[in-house]
């Protein structure tokens, strides 16, 4: 650093501890400049704070905000056309699921849609306000700080015309481009509010469609239940081992006699497992973690239950390992206290 740049700094500093610890007056700016630059540190504040909750709103993570985390819709769409799937095609309440699972599918894709479309049109253009304007405005009101101490020092130990002239000059200079920079930023409403209409319009597409979607489900299985209740019901004769063609040993009366007793399993050989008195869990489906915090699985693991996270998780340990995981990849063995 050259000798005059150091020498202004040490004349910043200088006038700083004078003011803050001698008492000595700063040079004031109006009380339109200073309702300015509170404003201005709102809007720091606020679109800092606008980014992260619009970022959580989208994507919560159960990590850092577990009373938000949530099952997708895609998850229970699988669950609903896989056994669907798998009760064949001529019952009706397996087309039921089907329909509701595809259903469910298309809202998924709407949320993704949306998530698309706020991360584009309303967290991209805050990103740029924050890391062009707000930084911008920031560098020149830090400058005009350091230039105004700089300015009161020289007057204040009245230095040399030519240098006092000199640092008011470039104190005057900040002080307009710090002006200008904040009244351009605060009068900025129309694009701002035009971000907040596309978020609205956004918001409102997604629960339209949402809404369409819902309708024509519900039409659909109303139909099916009128289906449903409309078929004949045939007469179900449940049919004998001699239906079967399977031998049947003894005589006629021996069919009616009592059945023998089950046998039972030698303690000695095969002990009887001791009862679980720990709140657990057991997985029904493998569990594959998407985010950091999250406790994967495999179908039939037993989880130990810590607590309850919200309506939808769980936070538990396995195998040394604790995390979160969704109350609908497991079946409750020992219930917590008080669930």
């Amino acid at each position: 650093m050259a000798f005059a740049g150091l020498k202004k700094q040490i004349n910043k500093a200088n006038q700083y501890v004078t003011e803050k610890m001698g008492g000595a007056e700063g040079t004031k700016l109006d009380l339109d400049f200073m309702e300015m630059e509170r404003k201005t540190d709102v809007t720091v504040e606020l679109v800092e704070e606008l980014q992260a909750k619009t970022k959580e709103y989208l994507q919560p993570n159960p990590t850092a905000r577990a009373k938000m985390a949530a099952v997708k819709e895609g998850i229970l769409a699988d669950c609903m056309l896989t056994y669907g799937k798998k009760l064949g095609e001529d019952s009706i309440f397996a087309s039921a699921l089907v329909e509701m699972g595809d259903s469910l599918k298309q809202m998924a894709d709407v949320k993704y849609s949306l998530d698309d479309n706020i991360k584009q049109n309303f967290l991209e253009p805050l990103h740029q306000l924050q890391t062009k304007d707000l930084k911008e405005v920031m560098h020149h009101r830090k400058k005009l700080q350091g230039r105004r101490l700089d300015f009161d020092c020289k007057k204040r130990r009245q230095a040399k015309d030519d240098e006092i002239r000199s640092a008011e000059e470039k104190f005057a200079e900040s002080l307009q481009l710090a002006q200008v920079g904040m009244y351009n930023l605060l009068e900025n409403d129309v694009e701002q509010v035009s971000q907040l209409v596309t978020f609205a319009e956004g918001m409102l597409d997604y629960h339209s469609q949402c809404s369409e979607i819902l309708k024509v489900l519900v039409e659909t299985l109303n139909e099916k239940r009128e289906e449903a209740a409309a078929r004949p019901k045939s007469e179900f004769v449940p049919k004998t081992l001699a239906d079967l063609n399977i031998e049947i040993l003894g005589s006629q009366d021996g069919m009616n006699a009592s059945p023998l007793p089950s046998p039972m399993r030698s303690p000695a050989r095969t002990p009887m497992p001791a009862k679980q008195t720990q709140p657990c869990c057991t997985a029904l489906y493998d569990f594959e973690p998407e985010n950091p915090g999250e406790l994967g699985f495999k179908e039939n693991d037993v989880i130990t239950l810590i607590q309850r996270v919200d309506e939808n998780w769980f936070e538990g340990s396995l195998n040394g390992r604790t995390g979160y995981f969704p109350q609908s990849y497991v079946q409750i063995t020992v219930p917590l206290p008080n669930n």
